[in-house]
């Protein structure tokens, strides 16, 4: 299979519902709930691209654009956007979709870092196949 077409079959999509128990006092989602769903999404982009054991290594910059309220839709997209010798890159993009109309925007964008390991939690090269 082709790198572009690896990219491009591991590239994932969750859907999930805001409600009030991952919400904040704001009744917006909750900062870390958005960061363990975005951490999630880019360990199975990573692990659909690579087949390997990955482990994060890193979340670099995650802008919180946009409130996203509770009773809401949410899409988390993870992107492969960097593959390296033993680690790779992952951007996680969140989207509000309301529940009764077609509005949909993008709320947050991060990236994440991963490492391939072997058995012995030990670095290893990203399988080329």
């Amino acid at each position: 299979m082709a790198y572009e077409e690896r990219i491009a079959k591991s590239e994932t999509h969750i859907f999930k519902a805001v409600f009030p128990n991952s919400t904040n006092h704001y009744d917006t989602l909750f900062g870390g709930t958005a960061m363990h769903a975005m951490d999630e999404v880019a360990f199975i982009t990573a692990t659909r691209f690579s087949r390997q054991k990955m482990v994060t290594v890193s979340s670099d910059r995650i802008d919180f654009k946009k409130p996203i309220p509770a009773g809401t839709i949410i899409e988390l997209i993870g992107k492969v956007s960097y593959v390296g010798n033993t680690s790779i890159k992952i951007k996680v993009e969140i989207f509000i979709e309301q529940m009764y109309t077609e509005h949909r925007e993008k709320a947050i964008t991060g990236e994440f870092t991963f490492v391939a390991i072997d058995e012995n939690k030990k670095p290893v090269k990203i399988n080329a196949m």
